[in-house]
């Protein structure tokens, strides 16, 4: 086994056996080319050195194109070829009408709708309390130690249609609440977190709604009034909800960036607070995934990626880590194509291994839709002749 250091390492390389990093998870196959994301990937995860069996054939830091190149299939005995899978028309994989039953996805449904009537309130200048606020926090974060894979799930599958600035805050408050948990904070800094994160965009109530739901791009003038938003934001909590200081700091600053080059005060570091800096990676993953009337989601691998090619500019470096180990490299609900040209969903992350996730297969190797689910989960982990080769675009499966 040669032991190689990630230093060492340059786009383009291409190594006659797979690449691995801790244990079984691969880095890139046998014969395919290292991106500068990969290796920006290892680097973000503090991985020091890969492994393989096999021998470097070709070392070219500037192959033509070598950041778009998709993984090849390896190709064991039993691998489909790719003309041998039947073509079929476009599949769309969503949550089931099973999992739109369960007391998890009722329970996500009721948080969007006690916040949209929270917000209708605040937009008709009905009388409403912050405690309205703190107990849908309790009741997300209850909901969210009981079942914190699907909620995430629930994030990315994208069921739910209207009430969008609800939809994104209360997912906003998910992400949030689950990167504090694992950063550690005290359970009362965390509920102030998630209540911070219900109303981080709450000011976007006061701005018309010509600039709120335009299609095309904003001019000067109403991008300043998009950033604008915080201070209303700030405005709203402190003298119509009357919230604690704690939530206003995450209202004003969560577009704050950790290199000061954010808004509306340019603070940066540890000068932005906490729970501003936690809401604010919450909000742009949750920004990333969600399907917008100009674009379609980016898809959760995509969105991890992005983040962790930040290099700590907008992003607080110990929350991006936070965030992608609870998240996984493949986060929940994300669809991915094996190595035998099969397709899954992931249903849960392993938080030492983010390359091994657990998988439902959706399509076997040959084509087919699979119905029974439950017989069909596999832990990447335990079963080492599979790997994901690559995530799928979402839009792939947009159609029926």
């Amino acid at each position: 086994m040669n032991v190689i250091y990630t230093n060492d390492l340059r786009p383009g390389q291409i190594f006659t056996d797979p690449v691995f990093t801790e244990g079984s998870n691969m880095l890139v196959p046998a014969f395919v080319p290292l991106r500068q994301k990969d290796i920006d990937l290892l680097v973000s995860w503090g991985i020091d050195t890969v492994k393989t069996e096999g021998d470097l054939i070709v070392e070219e830091e500037n192959i033509e194109n070598v950041e778009n190149v998709e993984n090849i299939e390896s190709k064991p005995e039993e691998a489909v070829q790719p003309q041998q899978v039947p073509k079929k028309k476009p599949v769309k994989f969503s949550i089931s009408e099973v999992q739109q039953n369960t007391g998890p996805y009722r329970a996500y449904k009721s948080l969007i709708d006690k916040l949209n009537s929270v917000f209708t309130g605040l937009k008709s200048d009905t009388d409403v309390e912050m405690r309205m606020v703190d107990n849908i926090s309790v009741q997300l974060l209850q909901s969210l130690r009981d079942n914190p894979d699907s909620f995430v799930d629930f994030i990315l599958g994208g069921e739910v249609s209207g009430n969008e600035l609800a939809k994104s805050s209360v997912n906003t408050a998910i992400l949030s609440s689950l990167t504090a948990y694992e950063l550690k904070l005290p359970n009362h800094k965390i509920n102030n977190i998630a209540s911070g994160a219900l109303l981080h965009d709450v000011g976007m109530l006061r701005l018309s709604k010509g600039i709120t739901e335009k299609k095309g791009g904003l001019s000067e003038a109403e991008l300043e009034q998009i950033k604008s938003h915080p201070l209303h934001s700030s405005k709203i909590v402190q003298k119509e909800l009357f919230g604690s200081h704690e939530v206003n700091l995450i209202a004003m600053q969560h577009h704050e960036r950790w290199d000061g080059q954010g808004y509306p005060d340019k603070l940066s570091g540890q000068a932005i607070d906490i729970g501003a800096r936690i809401v604010s990676v919450a909000d742009a993953f949750e920004a990333m995934v969600s399907k917008k009337s100009y674009r379609p989601s980016l898809g959760g691998y995509q969105a991890v990626k992005n983040l962790l090619a930040d290099n700590a500019r907008r992003f607080d470096p110990a929350v991006i880590m936070a965030f992608t180990k609870i998240m996984g490299i493949y986060p929940i609900g994300s669809i991915v194509r094996l190595n035998d040209a099969s397709i899954a969903r992931v249903i849960k992350v392993h938080t030492d291994a983010p390359m091994r996730p657990v998988i439902q297969l959706l399509m076997d190797k040959r084509g087919n839709i699979l119905k029974n689910e439950k017989s069909l989960t596999i832990d990447l982990l335990v079963d080492k002749t599979l790997f994901i080769k690559q995530a799928m675009d979402p839009s792939e499966f947009a159609g029926e």
